[in-house]
Formats: C-alpha cells, sequence, structure tokens
C-alpha cells in the first residue's frame, strides 16, 4: 500500500510540473529571454496592413516595480517584451489569437493569458502591469484597455525594441 501512494505522489509532483496547454499554446518556448532597448522618439500610431489588423502590448510599471520586463507570447511564438513603462506593436492575421504575459527573470515568473478575435483593420491594444506585493512577489495583471487609455500611455511611454538574447 505504501509503494502505490509514493508511486501517486511522484505521478502527481510531474504532472503538477508539466505547463498546461493553454499556457503553451499562448506562450513561446521556456529559457527564451529579451534584450529590450527603448526608444524614446517612436510615438506614432501606426495602422494595420491591409487584409490584417495591428495589435499592441503596453506595459505600465508601478511605483514599486524596478526595472520589470515582461515578455508578450502570440500563438505560441514570443513577439517581443517591454522593459518598465513601454509599448510595441504586431500585425496579426485575422482571427482568433492566444496572447501570453510572462515578466521575465522573475522567481515563480507570473503568467497571464487572454486571447482575442481580430477583424480586419481594427487595433486591439493590451496593457500589462507589474506590481509587487509582500515578500516581493510580482503580481501580473493583464487585459484588453481601452482605446484612449491606451492612445494616452502610448504617446506617454517610450517604444519597446526587443531582440532574443543569445
Amino acid at each position: 500500500m505504501r509503494i502505490i501512494g509514493l508511486v501517486m505522489l511522484f505521478a502527481v509532483s510531474a504532472f503538477a510540473q508539466v505547463p498546461p496547454p493553454v499556457a503553451t499554446a499562448a506562450c513561446g518556448l521556456e529559457k527564451v529571454s529579451f534584450n529590450v532597448k527603448l526608444d524614446e522618439s517612436q510615438h506614432a500610431l501606426a495602422q494595420p496592413e491591409p487584409g490584417k489588423a495591428w495589435v499592441y502590448f503596453i506595459q505600465e510599471k508601478g511605483s514599486d516595480a524596478l526595472g520589470v520586463t515582461t515578455m508578450i507570447g502570440l500563438d505560441g511564438t514570443w513577439v517581443g517584451a517591454n522593459k518598465n513603462s513601454s509599448y510595441f506593436g504586431a500585425s496579426v492575421e485575422p482571427g482568433e489569437h492566444h496572447v501570453c504575459a510572462n515578466v521575465q527573470s522573475h522567481r515563480g515568473h507570473p503568467v497571464s493569458l487572454v486571447h482575442f478575435t481580430a477583424e480586419v483593420g481594427k487595433v486591439y491594444y493590451f496593457n500589462a502591469r507589474v506590481v509587487y506585493g509582500e515578500a516581493a512577489d510580482a503580481n501580473l495583471f493583464f487585459a484588453a484597455v481601452d482605446s484612449d487609455q491606451a492612445k494616452y500611455l502610448i504617446a506617454s511611454f517610450p517604444l519597446s525594441v526587443s531582440t532574443p538574447k543569445k
């Protein structure tokens, strides 16, 4: 009976370490991180290419957060990262998309997931807010944001230019 109990304990532990399929469908590969530079000169809003939609990913750094970087995954591929208070955009095909926000280089790696259905010619805005709580635990809040608020933040923040670390 003890042997069965031990086998069950190890099996449950092994399954608990496998990322949920929803997260892997939205996020990119593990062990990826980004170098991020901020371009203070870029504040113009982009328009979607013909036949596509455009999506902005904004990050607001809470006043208690020091140098936080959040990676953004789209349909299983990392598409970029924001550092501190910044933004970047990406062109997307019409249809359903799954988005992942993941605080880079933080213990516990807070992850937040959303999905949306892109329509041709439309622009979408998502905002990640990182706030630290007790014991320096990062709390990640990631959701669609009103276009007026997003345009204000984009005008206020630098453009994030990110490249995967090698």
